[in-house]
């Protein structure tokens, strides 16, 4: 490899290094979200192709790291790149379970039941009380990709007049409407 790449442009060389430092960490923060979401199996095929890349370009620039600052600087950029990368393309594959909690009065909650009902999606509703009047908490989980666009629609249905809660479900077992 360090032959192949002594025999091209040390410009290109760098951008050779950069695009494949760039797909070895949006592998890697690919991996590391599956594996935090529990998808092993996948996270392993990707730590495998992960670790392939990086083995080769690191074999193939560790003696002139040092001394090519340039190098060293493309090298940085492919990191950076692939974090950024790595990062949003994560959130539009959107691994994983949400939990919603929402906070409305009884008018908001009987329009926001229906609709949850209509979609056919799980909810459960308690009571509770706020600082000046009735209040209920709706616990929703969904599926992330799922829970932008319920939201929304939520949001509409009751004219932003819901307080909302978002945080990921690591574990969960049993209930109505949920899909694994």
């Amino acid at each position: 490899m360090s032959e192949f790449l002594a025999s091209i442009h040390p410009v290109a060389v760098c951008f050779i290094v950069c695009f494949a430092k760039i797909i070895e960490i949006t592998i890697q923060a690919l991996k590391t979200c599956m594996m935090i979401k529990g998808q092993r199996l996948r996270a392993a095929g990707l730590g495998f192709v992960e670790c392939a890349i990086w083995g080769l370009v690191i074999s193939a620039i560790i003696g002139t790291l040092g001394n090519n600052l340039f190098l060293l600087a493309f090298y940085c950029l492919g990191y950076a790149t692939g974090l950024f990368l790595g990062s949003t393309l994560e959130s539009k594959i959107a691994l994983g379970t949400s939990n919603l909690q929402l906070v409305a009065n009884d008018e908001n909650t009987k329009k926001i039941t229906a609709y949850l009902h209509e979609n056919s999606r799980g909810y459960t509703v308690f009571d509770g009380y706020g600082a000046t009047d009735k209040m209920n908490m709706i616990l929703i989980i969904l599926p992330r990709r799922d829970s932008i666009m319920v939201l929304r629609e939520i949001r509409r249905i009751c004219e932003n007049h819901v307080f909302v809660v978002t945080s990921e479900v690591s574990k969960y077992s049993g209930g109505y409407g949920i899909k694994k």
